[in-house]
């Protein structure tokens, strides 16, 4: 990421761009001129009511962090969370969800025990990951669907 730029995937064309980290305005491609998706170097704070617009609607897999605060494992692995959004802005969109705020997700992708990471393309779960895990063992599958 250097001079605070990242390299984006256009989902229409496979062309990859050099994005500014910090742009303020909606980003092009420069080959076929269609918005790039967006991306955030944090986390998005993904809720039952903005599930279908932020998760089912993206051009990006999506990894979708499943929570609570009382979770001592969700605690632990949340700032894993974190350096994956910054390692990861313009290829894979980093959500975080807290199940006791939002139950209806919670128990459409029948989550039973936290924390669960979702591997979503297209809104469909095509992974998941269950229990704290390592960096290197989360990246290891995201990188997969990218």
């Amino acid at each position: 990421m250097a001079n605070n730029r990242i390299i984006v995937r256009c989902a229409k064309c496979g062309a990859n761009n050099r994005v500014a980290a910090n742009a303020d305005k909606k980003a092009i491609c420069g080959k076929c001129k269609n918005p790039l998706p967006a991306f955030s170097m944090q986390p998005v704070i993904i809720t039952d009511g903005n599930f279908g617009e932020t998760v089912e609607r993206s051009a990006l897999p999506v990894l979708l962090d499943l929570w609570a605060a009382w979770c001592a494992p969700c605690r632990m692995i949340a700032p894993i969370i974190d350096e994956l959004a910054k390692e990861l802005a313009g290829k894979v969109l980093i959500g975080k969800l807290n199940i006791d705020e939002n139950q209806m997700t919670a128990a459409r992708f029948g989550v039973q025990s936290i924390p669960t990471l979702l591997i979503l393309k297209n809104g469909r779960e095509v992974d998941r990951i269950i229990g704290a895990q390592s960096k290197q063992a989360i990246l290891n599958k995201v990188r997969m669907y990218f």
